[in-house]
């Protein structure tokens, strides 16, 4: 990540010092590439993410943390697969429009460095951030402020007929599914779980359990053999989720036994 946020840098110190030319120079354009000029399948992810100097530094240094953390997270070899992929698609992407509809679309490194944001957001959804170096935001708060860019990027391509430019926000996205998709349903999954019928109904179950074994002589019972903690209580008792209710097991019969339904 280190060389794309230097080479980014230079390309756009280069071109805020009146070397303009480079700008062209360094897009991604079909018929150019006709005529052998094959850097251009890669310098486009270097062009500027504006011409402010303040706003550059201050996108170029996060997208350093965000990339430079995901490599250390993934590995090299993964984080950068993760980036070739999302330019090939690209690159094939603005082919496909070029040669077949014969559409020039502009593609550039902000939805690729937005959807490595994302997969930021999915790794370390409560990491705290200062915003303007000022105000302590959550990671996965600004992950659905992205989110949103993302649907009003779509919105006004569509609505300044750039109907094609309009898909390359999800071009983005695609990529981040084929490889956060995993990493994103673990995330949301606690969430289902702890509103899902069979939680509830556990718990609901393990309180009249409790209620129940108030007036036993013994705390736990295991539902196949019957072995209780007071005749063993060198053994150890389990209680199974996957069961309907709350019924428990000794050590030998936890992962042995038939599910109650």
């Amino acid at each position: 990540m280190i060389y794309i946020v230097a080479l980014s840098a230079i390309a756009f110190l280069l071109i805020l010092n009146g070397a303009s030319e480079l700008y062209i120079f360094l897009m991604y354009i079909p018929s150019y590439i006709l005529k052998l000029e094959l850097w251009r399948l890669i310098t486009w992810i270097f062009l500027p993410y504006g011409s402010n100097i303040l706003f550059v530094a201050i996108t170029l240094y996060f997208y350093y943390f965000i990339g430079s953390t995901l490599e250390r997270e993934w590995g090299t070899a993964k984080f950068t697969l993760y980036y070739i992929s999302g330019i090939l698609l690209n690159v094939i992407y603005a082919s496909i429009m070029w040669f077949i509809f014969g559409t020039f679309v502009i593609i550039s490194p902000v939805y690729l460095n937005l959807s490595m944001f994302l997969a930021f957001a999915v790794l370390f959804p409560d990491v705290t951030v200062r915003l303007f170096f000022i105000i302590p935001i959550k990671v996965k708060w600004l992950a659905l402020v992205n989110c949103f860019f993302f649907l009003y990027s779509v919105i006004e391509n569509i609505i300044y007929g750039q109907y094609f430019s309009a898909l390359i926000p999800f071009i983005a996205l695609f990529n981040f599914f084929v490889f956060c998709g995993d990493d994103l349903l673990a995330y949301l999954r606690p969430l289902k779980a702890r509103t899902s019928p069979q939680t509830i109904n556990f718990k609901q179950a393990a309180k009249k359990a409790r209620r129940e074994l108030e007036d036993k002589p013994y705390r736990h019972k295991c539902a196949v053999c019957g072995v209780t903690d007071t005749d063993n209580p060198e053994k150890e008792f389990r209680y199974c989720s996957q069961c309907s209710g709350y019924h428990c097991f000794c050590s030998e019969h936890i992962n042995n036994h038939i599910h109650f339904r």
